[in-house]
């Protein structure tokens, strides 16, 4: 039986459309076989049904940060005349909350839909791009805003929000509290400063846009031993965001660099763990799939899966890695595997007789 010739035609075709060389040939191949495999929508809400309740926890989760995010928790002592903490209170920030949202939240998620569905046409990568997303930055906030509110550092400028009554000094052991402030103590902005470790802002920016540049590098296949400059310069862009955001806050006296160090490390490792939770390394042949849907047997009679292969045993690794591979979830039987299936049965059965 003769071996099947490879399409040349389609080869140069992809090549074509990437002339920088920075997308794998493979994501524009699946890309070319999605064009005529649509994801129906029975198949789709099946997947939303899945999850969904990974997006009702995330949503939980976040609505209960927003409402108990500002509870009034431990403050700790400090010196008047500690001079790390005496510096002006900005009334403007460089860089907002509502600033640090378009950057670290809105920006990634029109990237990663634009890329999926440009690129990939695939609903599913969208889905586990998203997902993922929003599992990293809910856990971010969760992580920051405990350790915020338990550790209780003043910020850089805490004296200027204090405001301490001029007939005080330190007591005799050299520290103070929070009664010597002429400040209202239930007030937002005297009881914000004792929240400086970590910052904020920072584990916010490195969460959602390192979350972004693994997700581009997982697609440019930045570790395919090729060394692209372009690919690294385009994956690793979103990280210089971070930076410059985190060292904003330095710059208002929001935060110590220490805050701002350790945020950013807390941000980057939650990303990490987030994109990992839904994508194969980015060192792996596959690393620009997502893994396979966790659907009920029965809805997956004879889907072709989008994903890298998840290995469970030699046997499943097998079985997976000669499947057919797709960036897409094929909802319609495949007919060449029932036509396999109905030859071997017509085998199975003159051979008996």
């Amino acid at each position: 039986m003769s071996r099947p010739q490879p399409n040349r035609s389609n080869s140069n075709q992809f090549k074509s459309q990437d002339r920088f060389g920075i997308f794998p040939e493979a994501l524009f191949r699946h890309r070319h076989q999605n064009l005529s495999r649509q994801t129906t929508k029975e198949r789709r809400l099946n997947l939303l049904r899945s999850y969904l309740p990974d997006w009702i926890i995330i949503i939980a989760l976040c609505v209960g940060l927003y409402f108990t995010g500002d509870v009034n928790g431990f403050h700790r002592q400090f010196d008047l005349n500690d001079t790390s903490i005496r510096h002006t209170h900005a009334e403007t920030e460089r860089v907002p909350i509502l600033h640090l949202a378009i950057y670290s939240i809105l920006i990634p998620i029109v990237l990663i839909i634009t890329c999926s569905q440009g690129l990939l046409r695939s609903f599913w990568d969208s889905h586990n791009g998203l997902l993922g997303l929003a599992f990293s930055l809910s856990l971010n906030w969760a992580f920051t805003t405990a350790i915020k509110n338990t550790v209780g550092r003043p910020r850089p400028d805490f004296i200027d929000r204090c405001q301490p009554r001029s007939d005080v000094m330190n007591a005799s052991i050299g520290l103070s509290d929070e009664s010597i402030c002429t400040t209202s103590l239930d007030s937002r902005l005297l009881m914000d400063g004792f929240r400086s470790f970590p910052s904020g802002h920072a584990s916010t920016a490195w969460c959602g846009l390192g979350y972004l540049s693994l997700y581009l590098a997982g697609k440019f296949h930045l570790f395919d031993r090729k060394g692209h400059t372009l690919k690294a310069w385009l994956a690793l862009s979103p990280l210089l965001g971070a930076a410059l955001i985190s060292i904003s806050r330095t710059m208002d006296y929001r935060h110590h660099w220490q805050d701002v160090l350790v945020g950013g490390l807390l941000g980057m490792l939650i990303a990490w763990f987030g994109y990992r939770m839904y994508y194969p390394s980015l060192f792996t042949e596959e690393a620009h799939k997502p893994y396979s849907p966790r659907l009920h047997p029965k809805d997956r009679s004879s889907p072709i899966l989008p994903v890298a292969n998840q290995t469970y045993g030699s046997h499943h690794h097998e079985n997976n890695r000669n499947s057919e591979d797709s960036n897409e979830i094929m909802l319609q039987a495949s007919n060449s595997n029932q036509t396999h299936q109905s030859e071997d049965i017509h085998s199975n059965i003159k051979h008996l007789t």
